[in-house]
């Protein structure tokens, strides 16, 4: 299904390219859209599109740019595309890009066990948006991180690990328990969707050009 917003620009209506974010998940969608929407108005409008894309394997930075790369492809447009990672500094940052599945099978509590034999309980949250004009295209990568620790579960468990980590900017509250405008602004998908944000209000015309060209 794919979701689209309006937006104004220059004080008119008009139509515009639409950047698809690349998810299924309502509340993931909800969130990027307020992030982004906040502010100038984008010269875009943003839909969203779920697709079945492999899970790849490798450094972060590799696994962001390649899921970009296919995710132009299969949309056959404009996306952008998130990995979301949670780093455990005692682990040498490990589940990374893992934390999915850790999270599956272990839970809450096992992820705090993880580090039961380290005083380090030290972790940052990291979100890698990667954004791709279509297929052919150049895949530009956006890196927000916000360091905080792992603690046990505390708040509402709707979404995903937020209960088991608690931000350092975050008042003593884990993500779970901070309120949603409070954890956008410093949240690790709150940073990399800035980052993004004021690269497209900066080079919109450069991105439309890419996006005729993938188009062509």
């Amino acid at each position: 299904m794919l979701l689209r917003t309006t937006a104004l620009l220059a004080g008119s209506v008009r139509a515009m390219t639409t950047l698809t974010f690349v998810t299924g998940n309502a509340k993931k969608l909800e969130e990027v859209t307020a992030i982004l929407q906040k502010g100038s108005p984008l010269p875009f409008t943003i839909g969203n599109q779920a697709l079945d894309l492999p899970e790849l394997q490798g450094e972060p930075d590799e696994i962001a740019r390649e899921k970009g790369k296919l995710a132009a492809e299969a949309a056959k447009g404009p996306i952008m595309c998130e990995d979301t990672l949670l780093c455990f500094n005692a682990l040498g940052g490990l589940p990374g890009p893992y934390i999915k599945w850790f999270l599956q099978k272990l839970g809450h509590e096992g992820l705090n066990n993880l580090l039961a034999a380290y005083e380090d309980k030290s972790a940052y949250a990291q979100c890698l948006f990667a954004l791709c004009a279509g297929p052919g295209q150049p895949v530009r990568l956006f890196d927000g991180r916000t360091p905080g620790k792992i603690v046990p579960a505390r708040g509402d468990n709707q979404f995903g690990w937020d209960p088991v980590f608690e931000p350092d900017e975050g008042g003593g509250g884990t993500y779970a328990e901070i309120p949603k405008d409070a954890k956008n602004a410093i949240s690790h998908r709150g940073r990399a969707l800035a980052q993004l944000r004021e690269w497209l209000l900066a080079n919109s015309e450069a991105f439309e050009a890419e996006c005729r060209a993938a188009a062509s």
